[in-house]
C-alpha cells in the first residue's frame, strides 16, 4: 500500500471507530457516574462524562494496530506503553482525584520509559548557538524536564469545550504532515494522524454535542501529552527532518516551540504567578488565558477559536521569518517573543484593562456577549444531528 495512502487509512479508521463507540461510551459514564461535577472553579453547570481519553485511546490504538499488518509499527510499542501509563494515572486521576506528587511521578516515569526503552530523546540542537549533539548527561535530565512540562501543559489547557482536541488535532497534523514529507517515519506518521481521527469525532460531540457531549478528562489530556512529547523527540532526532530543514534554513527547535507555543508559555505563565504568590505550581485556579477570554465574555467555541488562532499565528510568524532566511537563533527569539506576548502580553494586557479602565471592559464585555455564537440556527441543527450520531 502506498504510504501516503497508508497514513490516511490510519486517520478514517480511528475515525469510524470513535465516532462508532462515543455513544456507548457516554451511557457507561453516565450509568457509573464518571463524570465531572460543576464546582467553583469549572466553567460548566452540569455534570459532563469525562471517559473521552479512554475512547481516543482506543481509537488510536484500534487503528494502529489494523494498520501495523499491512506497514510496521512496531516500534510503537514503548510509546503505547508510556501511553497506557498516563491514561491508567489520569483516569484514576478523574475518579479518585489522585496526589499531584503521584501523578508527578508517574509522568516522569512514563517519560523516562521512553528515553531508556525507546531511545526517544531532545539530544540535538542543530547548529543551534554552535551547539549540534548534546551528551547523554544533559540530553536526560533536559528531555525529562521537557516531556513532563509538555504533558502538564496538555493538562492544563483543557479548560473549554473542544481547546485541548482542537489544539491536538491541529499539532499532530502539522507533524504528520512533516513526517509525511521528510519520509522520517512511517510509525509516527500512523499515529498521527490516528490522533487526528481519534479526536475529530470527540471534538464534535465535546464542541456541538448536548447528550453526547463528554470530556477527554486527564486520562486523555496525559496521553495526549505524551504524544506530543513523543513528536518533538522524533522531530528533533531525524535525520531526515534535520536534513529536510537545516537545508531550507529552518530551526528544528523553534518549529516544535511554535507549534506547542501557547500551552508552554501559557502553563510557564500561570506557574510563575502561583509561586509568586507563595501557592503551588498544581495549585488549580481560573487564570489561564482560556478562562481570560471567557471572562471577556466570549463562548467556549469562540475561545477555542481564539487560543487556537494565537498559536497558528506564531507557526505562522516563525514560517515567514524562517523563509525570509533569519538565522535559526533569530527563529528561536522570534517565537519566544511571539509566545510571551499571546500569553503574558494579552493576560496582562487585559488584566490592566480591566483594572485601569473598568468601563472599556465592560464595554468589550458586552459586545461579546451580544456577538458570541448562539445555539440556535445552523449551530442547533448541528447539534442535533451530532447528538443522534
Amino acid at each position: 500500500m502506498h504510504k501516503t495512502l497508508l497514513i490516511l487509512s490510519s486517520l478514517v479508521i480511528a475515525l469510524v471507530a470513535v465516532g462508532f463507540m462515543h455513544p456507548h461510551i457516554v451511557r457507561i459514564a453516565k450509568l457509573k457516574q464518571i463524570v465531572d461535577k460543576p464546582n467553583a472553579r469549572k466553567l460548566q453547570k452540569e455534570p459532563v462524562a469525562i471517559l473521552g481519553g479512554v475512547l481516543v485511546f482506543f481509537g488510536i490504538i484500534l487503528s494502529t494496530a489494523i494498520l501495523d499488518m499491512v506497514g510496521d509499527c512496531s516500534s510503537l510499542f514503548v510509546v503505547i506503553a508510556a501511553m497506557m501509563i498516563m491514561l491508567y494515572t489520569g483516569t484514576m486521576d478523574d475518579i479518585l482525584n489522585l496526589r499531584p506528587s503521584t501523578r508527578f511521578v508517574s509522568q516522569i516515569f512514563a517519560v523516562c520509559l521512553l528515553i531508556f526503552a525507546g531511545d526517544y530523546g531532545l539530544d540535538n540542537l542543530h547548529g543551534l548557538w554552535g551547539v549540534w549533539g548534546l551528551p547523554r548527561a544533559v540530553a536526560v535530565p533536559l528531555t525529562i524536564f521537557a516531556c513532563v512540562g509538555i504533558i502538564n501543559a496538555l493538562n492544563l489547557i483543557d479548560g473549554v469545550d473542544g481547546l485541548s482536541s482542537g489544539f491536538c488535532i491541529m499539532a499532530s497534523l502539522i507533524f504528520g504532515t512533516v513526517f509525511l514529507r521528510s519520509g522520517s517515519s512511517l510509525a509516527l506518521g500512523v499515529l498521527a494522524f490516528s490522533t487526528v481521527g481519534a479526536l475529530i469525532p470527540f471534538f464534535m460531540h465535546n464542541v456541538f454535542g448536548l447528550r453526547s457531549k463528554m470530556y477527554i478528562g486527564d486520562g486523555g489530556t496525559l496521553v495526549m501529552g505524551v504524544v506530543m512529547s513523543v513528536f518533538v523527540m522524533r522531530t528533533v532526532q531525524s535525520a531526515q527532518i534535520g536534513q529536510l530543514f537545516d537545508t531550507r534554513g529552518l530551526s528544528v527547535v523553534a518549529f516544535t516551540l511554535a507549534v506547542l507555543s501557547i500551552p508552554v508559555f501559557d502553563t510557564v505563565r500561570v506557574m510563575c504567578m502561583r509561586m509568586l504568590r507563595g501557592q503551588s505550581p498544581f495549585h488549580p485556579d481560573k487564570t489561564h488565558l482560556h478562562h481570560l477570554f471567557i471572562e471577556m465574555g466570549n463562548s467556549h467555541i469562540v475561545t477555542t477559536f481564539l487560543v487556537l488562532t494565537c498559536n497558528a499565528l506564531v507557526v505562522l510568524l516563525w514560517a515567514c521569518a524562517a523563509c525570509r532566511g533569519m538565522s535559526p537563533e533569530g527563529q528561536v527569539w522570534l517565537v519566544t517573543l511571539a509566545g510571551l506576548f499571546f500569553t503574558w502580553g494579552v493576560y496582562g494586557g487585559v488584566k490592566l484593562l480591566q483594572r485601569r479602565a473598568p468601563e472599556a471592559f465592560r464595554s468589550l464585555v458586552a459586545f461579546n456577549l451580544r456577538t458570541r455564537p448562539r445555539r440556535d440556527g445552523v449551530f442547533r441543527t448541528i447539534q442535533q444531528v451530532i447528538d443522534r450520531l
